[in-house]
């Protein structure tokens, strides 16, 4: 079996993450701020996280399930007043796009989608423009596209939505682990990412970077291990935003697999090298290949003229064994700027763990199906 669905979540994972996981489980229970065990590595998951980010105090990492509970505590925990506006953009997932949606729907603000270009990238004057026109409150867009892999200018981005007093919302959960995400750096009020792709952890793992300049209400209510006696959520970070017990055998597989990225960096190099080979390989086959030009993560969307995505991925794993991706990727607006809706595309995404033999295979398959 070749696995090239990494954009979904990443196979295989290190040794070391499974091992983390079955050692949390199988030892006694301990969580932060509900135990006196003391930790026994030099840093933990947050730390990790923190060092990653270059960021200082780890306090300012809430854990989350996954990115799109991140994504949802930044959106619906922000205090937002009756009219303010929200830019968002047409490459967005559903978990940025339905959080707003929902709000709107309960007149608590207005959004404003602005389309992407053809690679699913946002045009830096375009975006300007649209800030200056409707002045938001928040602006919230994806570092690097799940459909199409296009990274896009986030300190640009950041400085230009600045500029105009925006709080800023990125996306990181196709970018963090495989490119720079530095948001003090960039001055981003707010990243989400997730775990379970690019950083190798497991699922059920993720979390939200929140500024010291921001303050979110809780979405759940409920223990926090210290300040018992308080009838309201404390006001200690992450604390505040941290009800109930965390998946705390998830993150130690997730702290397990950021410390064994630190000691093995990613060859981005040799990576991209195979990205340029299927790519090349594709349009000699007069695949339609939707191209990038810059910076991408190893994320390909391609299309036929005779089969559907959703053949070709059939195709591909039950006569290849193949497993790849089709569809509108849970990010339905991008594909109309891209010219492939409502079919969507077929979307392979490789990992630091692909190797060439398996990518030849994977070409020399599209090309049996395209000379059937």
């Amino acid at each position: 079996m070749i696995y090239l669905n990494n954009g979904a979540t990443s196979w295989p994972k290190p040794s070391c993450v499974s091992d983390a996981v079955k050692k949390s489980i199988d030892n006694l229970p301990s969580s932060a701020h509900r135990s006196g065990f003391e930790e026994e590595e030099e840093y933990n998951c947050k730390e990790l996280l923190a060092k990653l980010l270059k960021i200082e105090d780890a306090n300012n990492i809430v854990y989350a399930s996954n990115a799109t509970y991140a994504l949802n505590l930044a959106i619906q925990g922000f205090e937002f007043n009756k009219g303010d506006k929200v830019l968002t953009t047409a490459a967005e997932h559903n978990s940025v796009l339905r959080p707003l949606y929902y709000l709107q729907n309960k007149n608590i603000i207005e959004y404003e989608i602005m389309d992407v270009n053809e690679e699913g990238k946002i045009d830096v004057t375009l975006w300007e423009e649209k800030i200056k026109k409707i002045k938001p409150r928040m602006v919230v867009f994806t570092h690097a596209s799940n459909v199409t892999g296009a990274v896009n200018d986030a300190k640009k981005l950041t400085y230009i939505a600045k500029k105009y007093n925006c709080v800023v919302l990125m996306d990181a959960s196709q970018s963090l682990g495989i490119i720079d995400v530095f948001p003090k750096e960039w001055d981003i009020d707010m990243v989400a990412f997730t775990g379970h792709k690019y950083l190798l952890g497991p699922q059920g793992t993720g979390g939200l970077y929140v500024s010291p300049k921001i303050k979110l209400n809780p979405l759940l209510q409920g223990g926090t291990g210290i300040f018992s006696d308080e009838e309201t959520m404390p006001e200690k970070m992450p604390l505040r935003l941290e009800a109930g017990t965390p998946n705390d055998p998830s993150f130690k597989g997730l702290e397990a697999a950021l410390r064994w990225s630190f000691k093995n960096p990613i060859n981005k190099e040799n990576l991209n090298q195979l990205v340029r080979k299927i790519k090349t390989e594709l349009k000699k086959l007069n695949v339609k290949v939707i191209d990038i030009q810059g910076e991408s993560t190893p994320v390909i969307s391609f299309v036929f003229e005779k089969y559907s995505p959703g053949e070709v991925g059939e195709i591909l794993q039950m006569s290849y064994d193949i497993i790849c991706r089709s569809g509108l990727h849970c990010a339905p607006l991008i594909h109309k700027c891209i010219n492939t809706y409502p079919q969507g595309t077929v979307r392979i995404s490789l990992s630091r763990f692909t190797t060439e033999e398996e990518v030849n295979y994977f070409i020399n398959a599209i090309k049996d199906i395209v000379n059937e």
